[in-house]
């Protein structure tokens, strides 16, 4: 088999995008356009990636720091023929090269495969059939069914006009061809453009063999022009997403209302309602479930848990056999062990909760280290923050905290301790004692300044 190259021709300013930003660089489930289209080229092991960038210049590239491609700048766009032209110099003479387009997010691999494998001696096309072919190229056949021309929409003839095959713009074939067809490409058309689908007529003239594989799997090849195609291709990406989901047992209430922005790994009998957005890597063990209207990014969410409708999950490790919410947020660097209940309108940051801790109305728990089956009241608030550092709370096994508390910061309650409700606790509060703190009259202090940062 010939080495591969990959050609991705990216370099259009997209201009219907209205939009400062590359067009290659909007996302499909939070990822750009191109990132898409790459890991498909990446999937067919080639041994070299080419990517012709233009508009957005720079940024196009910074996008793909680390990624082992070769850029090639397109400075002036004179069409897609002119496009492949600049990837010359970087064709290995010895390969065959897939041509790719970096506003196709959801090229196939398969497909893509199949094109590759007709490529040896031949020029191999990827169309499709189209019923309204406005603004296509057309596959024009021979009387045996050949392929003989891919002629553009504003050059063709009405006859021409009425074909419904077209072309999708990704094809392959030998570089030894490719490069003699590119340095032959003439801008004789009614674009002054520069057609790679000029190079059809000069492989039937060198008698090179022509074949067009016919997808039937139109959004596969349909490429992002605005908004509106942006938007449509969302809903089919999302769409094929909850399709998998499906199939993998996932019960989802209503695959049209759920939004993967990352990497969503299931297990058995998880339940999935409606509204909930999953960004990032997010993995739910066996019996998760899930309501309504949550949003969930970068977390582990252990067997058994249940987590109520409208809360917020971000960088969160959670165990198994847990229940949170409604309306609870957990903020990045929490962890809570088995059994533990995070209950509505509490906010957990950089929190670690041991196994069968309860944190149920309305508290803030945040840069604490909080033990096993701790009862926390409503209201509570750990002070981390004195308006310039940041200090870490301690509540030990089996302590209980009542409402209304304020714990500051640094501060330990002991073992078995319990704090009475309204108390602000400022002194570590020793382990199996009732601790209460409740100001009399209100003091006021002349001349106090606030804290300001310690230098690290």
């Amino acid at each position: 088999m010939n080495k591969l190259n990959i050609v991705i021709l990216a370099a259009g300013k997209g201009t219907r995008m209205h939009s400062n930003l590359p067009k290659v660089l909007h996302v499909i489930g939070a990822k750009p356009i191109l990132a898409h289209v790459i890991d498909c080229a990446k999937a067919l092991n080639p041994n070299k990636i080419i990517v012709v960038y233009g508009f957005g210049g720079e940024t196009v590239k910074e996008a793909f720091v680390g990624e082992n491609i070769t850029w090639v700048n397109q400075a002036k766009q004179l069409g897609t023929g002119h496009a492949v032209q600049q990837a010359m110099p970087y064709l290995e003479d010895d390969a065959n090269t897939l041509i790719l387009l970096g506003d196709v997010p959801l090229v196939d691999v398969i497909a893509c495969q199949k094109l590759v494998a007709l490529a040896n001696n031949t020029l191999a096309i990827l169309s499709f059939n189209k019923a309204d072919p406005t603004g296509y190229g057309r596959i024009v056949r021979g009387v045996m069914g050949n392929v003989t021309a891919i002629v553009e929409h504003k050059d063709a003839t009405e006859a021409q006009r009425d074909i419904v095959e077209v072309n999708t713009g990704i094809m392959a074939m030998p570089n030894q061809y490719l490069i003699k067809w590119l340095s032959a490409l003439t801008n004789n058309n009614a674009q002054s453009e520069y057609y790679l689908t000029d190079i059809v007529a000069l492989a039937v003239k060198d008698n090179v063999n022509v074949v067009a594989e016919v997808t039937a799997d139109e959004w596969s090849v349909t490429g992002i022009n605005s908004k509106a195609d942006l938007a449509q291709i969302e809903r089919v990406h999302q769409s094929r997403i909850a399709q998998k989901l499906l199939q993998q047992g996932v019960t989802l209430k209503d695959p049209a209302r759920i939004e993967i922005r990352g990497d969503l790994a299931c297990g058995r009998d998880v339940e999935l309602d409606v509204n909930c957005v999953f960004e990032g890597v997010v993995i739910l063990g066996d019996n998760v479930k899930i309501a309504a209207n949550c949003v969930i990014k970068n977390a582990v969410v252990a067997a058994g848990t249940h987590i109520a409708p409208f809360t917020h999950i971000d960088d969160t490790q959670i165990g198994e056999n847990s229940r949170i919410g409604p309306f609870a947020r957990l903020r990045p660097g929490t962890t809570l062990a088995a059994d533990t209940h995070i209950g509505n309108f509490v906010e957990l940051k950089n929190a670690q909760v041991d196994v069968g801790s309860k944190i149920n109305h309305l508290s803030y728990v945040g840069d604490s280290t909080v033990g096993k089956n701790v009862n926390i009241g409503a209201g509570t608030i750990t002070c981390n923050y004195d308006g310039a550092n940041k200090f870490r709370t301690v509540i030990e096994d089996n302590a209980f905290i009542g409402s209304d508390s304020q714990l500051v910061a640094p501060v330990t309650i002991g073992r078995g301790a319990t704090i009475a409700a309204g108390s602000t606790i400022t002194k570590d509060a020793p382990a199996d004692q009732l601790t209460f703190c409740r100001a009399k009259e209100q003091k006021s202090i002349s001349g106090w300044k606030r804290p300001v940062k310690i230098k690290k």
